[in-house]
């Protein structure tokens, strides 16, 4: 994804002048090479020091540009959150917050380098947006929409290396809305990010086992989150089940329950998420994700 990003915010340089990118110290893993030779007075690295970068965008911002501010999830928004609160919130600029290995993409660096509790945090202010794209395609989607959007935006991605999941998606990538991934009937999964692909990968167990197809929903944009999207999701079929990698305060489950009660819903919900704690475990994504509960096998038991 950290690719896709750099890939596409080229493109959107190419074409919008007033496109800057901040960075801290993350520039050389995260491919920006090409911006920086093309676009070098759009392009400032202010080293280990987030809270000048957001104090940076925030002045770009009021001179007319259209600043991104770009490193690991957690640096990005919780080193800084004072700066982002105050400069950017409360003057409602349009900066756009990047963080690059949200959840628990960054596993072997441990409880510093994983964002598990970012969409409650950025959730809470007030004038912020909020995008979690589930994949590369998704992502490309979601940077040229940002460009005019008012206020600022987190855009959470994920790290490298992650599946395309939207390609043959039935419904187009729209701000604001929730999007259908995968026709099917009865039982339904929604999520946001890359942790998609285990439904993806959950919906094919399914379908081979009892030949029943899972559709699967991608709420991309969490903030301002699609109420009646999800409500006519939870009209429409008998099971939900609400996939995030995140802690499950402050994030997709318990808005999509109150949209259900609310909704007067019949349906059966479920909630995987992350687990309301740090874990003390050091290995690969998918470790840390079992370690958290979050497995394709527990997906699937969620469809019975």
């Amino acid at each position: 994804m950290r690719d896709t990003f750099s890939k596409t915010l080229y493109e959107v340089a190419k074409t919008e002048q007033n496109i800057f990118i901040i960075v801290a110290d993350i520039s050389p893993a995260a491919s920006m090479v090409p911006y920086r030779r093309d676009f070098p007075e759009r392009f400032i690295n202010v080293g280990v020091s987030e809270q000048s970068m957001i104090s940076l965008c925030a002045g770009l911002a009021i001179r007319g540009s259209r600043p991104f501010a770009y490193t690991i999830a957690p640096f990005t928004i919780f080193r800084p959150f004072e700066h982002i609160r105050v400069e950017l919130c409360y003057q409602n600029l349009p900066v756009t917050l990047v963080g690059v290995g949200a959840g628990v993409a960054y596993s072997v660096a441990g409880a510093t380098h994983n964002a598990i509790e970012d969409i409650a945090v950025m959730s809470a202010l007030p004038n912020m947006s909020i995008i979690a794209p589930c994949d590369p395609l998704e992502l490309a989607l979601a940077i040229w929409s940002t460009v005019s959007i008012d206020g600022p935006l987190y855009l959470r991605l994920g790290k490298a290396g992650e599946p395309n999941l939207s390609e043959n998606a039935p419904q187009k990538f729209e701000f604001g809305k929730i999007r259908k991934l995968k026709e099917g009937k009865g039982t339904c999964i929604i999520g946001y990010g890359p942790i998609l692909s285990k439904a993806f990968d959950a919906a094919d167990i399914w379908r081979q086992k009892v030949g029943d197809e899972v559709a699967i929903y991608s709420v991309h944009t969490l903030k301002p989150l699609d109420i009646q999207g999800i409500k006519d999701v939870l009209l429409s079929y008998e099971n939900v089940i609400v996939l995030e990698e995140h802690v499950p305060n402050g994030g997709l489950g318990g808005q999509v329950k109150e949209i259900a009660w609310d909704a007067r819903s019949n349906c059966t919900i479920k909630t995987i998420s992350l687990k309301d704690e740090f874990i003390h475990c050091y290995g690969t994504k998918d470790e840390i994700l079992e370690a958290h509960g979050i497995t394709t096998d527990r997906i699937v038991s969620y469809f019975e």
